[in-house]
């Protein structure tokens, strides 16, 4: 999917909202985004209204008009999951991460020190699953007290629909060998998923910390995400990847499961990859740009493609800010 200037997507933008939650109630649709048509597998140079769905027919989905308030439609398949790892301890499909930071910093992988119960039609089998993702970055509440969170996305924070303050959290996760209690590194302060969040915050302990990304290095503030523009994250399964932001336009409907079922978020950061971007175990890691400055908090995607919160609507849900080099001090690891 090409990338449009910002004033066409000016343009089209009211049109896309009107008519997003009425195609995101048919069958097969998961996504409704802005950019460039394709037809026959080529790109046309015409802005259009894109829609997502799980798989594409004649009749799949159903009556997608051609076009909405003179602004085309263009359907393509797609697949978007969310980028958590959830594994049993017999299960192969998701590998160990060799991981142990003494020195947490942003890439590295964390996960519950709870475990969760799964029965069919979810998976194959039931049994118990332990979960993993990445601590994307730290941030500082505005409230008082004034306290230091690990960030990282709601569904590797939360879970399911029993989550609770003050849960547990252990580095390396305990997909990758991490022991309860001997490696707790957080608990669980605040989460929210709504609109176009889906973040949660995890109070740190006394293990040491910096304000910097694994492969990356420092981070220097917080932008938006520009498309056209190169962006990076460190993911505790992929490691570091990169990609191009194609569209902030997204609004996708992503099954979280676990009691907590379908959620739809808006205004999705689309980043395209000439390479894997992302995989199970990678929600949570934040997208940096060429400056260093965090764009985005990714949750989900598939193969080359991954979505991402914005970061200043994930700040303002947990009433926070980016911690860079020197906020706080005391909290530094030197």
């Amino acid at each position: 999917m090409g990338y449009l200037d910002d004033n066409v997507r000016a343009v089209i933008r009211p049109v896309k909202r009107m008519v997003e939650d009425e195609f995101l109630s048919r069958p097969g649709v998961i996504g409704v985004d802005i950019g460039e048509k394709y037809t026959g597998g080529r790109p046309t140079g015409q802005a259009a209204i894109v829609v997502y769905v799980c798989a594409k027919g004649p009749d799949h989905p159903q009556q997608i008009p051609p076009e909405v308030g003179g602004v085309p439609t263009d359907v393509v398949a797609e697949t978007i999951v969310l980028h958590r790892a959830r594994v049993s301890r017999t299960d192969d499909e998701h590998p160990l991460v060799a991981e142990r930071h003494p020195v947490l910093r942003g890439g590295v992988g964390i996960g519950p020190a709870r475990s969760f119960r799964v029965v069919p039609p979810e998976v194959e089998k039931a049994g118990e699953y332990v979960i993993a993702g990445t601590l994307g970055a730290f941030v500082t509440t505005l409230d008082q007290p004034r306290k230091v969170l690990g960030l990282t996305a709601f569904h590797v924070g939360c879970v399911d629909d029993s989550w609770s303050v003050g849960d547990e959290f252990v580095h390396p996760s305990r997909v990758d060998g991490g022991i309860v209690g001997a490696d707790m590194v957080a608990v669980l302060d605040r989460a929210a998923l709504a609109g176009s969040v889906c973040a949660a915050g995890l109070r740190m302990g006394a293990r040491p910390f910096r304000a910097e990304v694994l492969d990356i290095g420092a981070l220097t503030g917080t932008a938006r995400a520009v498309t056209g523009s190169t962006v990076r994250k460190y993911g505790r399964t992929t490691g570091l990847t990169h990609g191009m932001v194609r569209s902030a336009d997204a609004t996708l409907r992503l099954d979280f499961g676990d009691g907590i079922g379908v959620r739809t978020l808006r205004d999705q950061i689309r980043v395209d990859s000439a390479e894997r971007f992302g995989d199970h175990g990678d929600s949570g890691a934040v997208l940096v740009d060429a400056d260093n400055r965090v764009v985005g908090l990714y949750v989900a995607g598939t193969g080359p493609t991954g979505f991402a919160n914005p970061i200043e609507p994930v700040l303002r849900q947990l009433d926070a800010e980016l911690i860079t080099p020197g906020v706080p001090e005391s909290r530094r690891a030197h």
